[in-house]
């Protein structure tokens, strides 16, 4: 039976990384201490749920997150260095930091390293979230002990909420965009600096040319949208923020 330990201290590990081409290690005292931390952890990169749901969302919410006090976000997988970092270039998580527990010896330290051979997965981390605070466990949201890969508890809004109750964001914000339009990015960093979240769907990879013409009768980016109105581009979206 998985345990909620809320009130210990994390266990004392290190994670080798690829950071930038090079091995190095990250320590739980440097992730944890003196700081304010989610951590999410889950099954595994690219499976269904972590990249279309719960790795997405708390991504989504991290600047709600960080106006509330939260210090990192920690997105930990029983995979190696290069799965996650490959993972994270995939999903454009640049608010999340990836920690590949690649021997499970985290996992395992927290009593949530599952048996899930019969899937070929081997070990893996039992889906969860919880919140700590200079290294201390404040609070836990397990995943019920069924069948399968639940997904109840752990999300990011579930996790807000507690934090929170009143922090939610009251506008939805769509950009469409492309990799290296500078008009693209100061939209984002602008949205940013309202503090304000946001989907970002890539135009040629996430959507066609052809849908953001049908959506937005334009074939330039960005193209923002904040609560199904179409504001436009970078320059427009100053417009509406004055």
């Amino acid at each position: 039976m998985l345990k909620n330990i809320e009130g210990q201290k994390i266990p004392s590990l290190s994670f080798p990384m690829i950071d930038n081409g090079a091995w190095v290690k990250r320590t739980t005292e440097s992730i944890f201490d003196n700081k304010t931390v989610i951590v999410f952890a889950l099954p595994g990169a690219f499976t269904p749920t972590c990249s279309s749901t719960h790795l997405p969302r708390y991504n989504e919410l991290a600047e709600t997150f960080f106006a509330n006090g939260v210090d990192e976000i920690v997105c930990l997988s029983v995979n190696d260095t290069f799965v996650m970092n490959a993972w994270a270039e995939n999903q454009h998580a640049e608010k999340i930091s990836f920690i590949p527990d690649g021997n499970g010896d985290f996992s395992q330290a927290m009593g949530m390293l599952v048996d899930k051979s019969d899937i070929g997965f081997g070990k893996r981390s039992w889906r969860y979230a919880m919140l700590v605070k200079n290294g201390v466990i404040e609070k836990m949201f397990i995943e019920p002990e069924v069948e399968g890969d639940p997904f109840e508890v752990s999300d990011a809004d579930t996790m807000l909420n507690y934090i929170n109750p009143n922090a939610t964001q009251k506008q939805t914000v769509t950009v469409f965009s492309k990799p290296d339009c500078p008009f693209c990015k100061k939209a984002k960093q602008l949205l940013n600096e309202k503090g304000l979240s946001f989907e970002a769907l890539e135009v040629g990879k996430d959507i066609s040319l052809s849908t953001l013409k049908a959506v937005a009768n334009a074939e330039t980016v960005p193209q923002v949208f904040i609560d199904g109105e179409l504001i436009g581009g970078s320059e427009a979206l100053e417009v509406y923020f004055k």
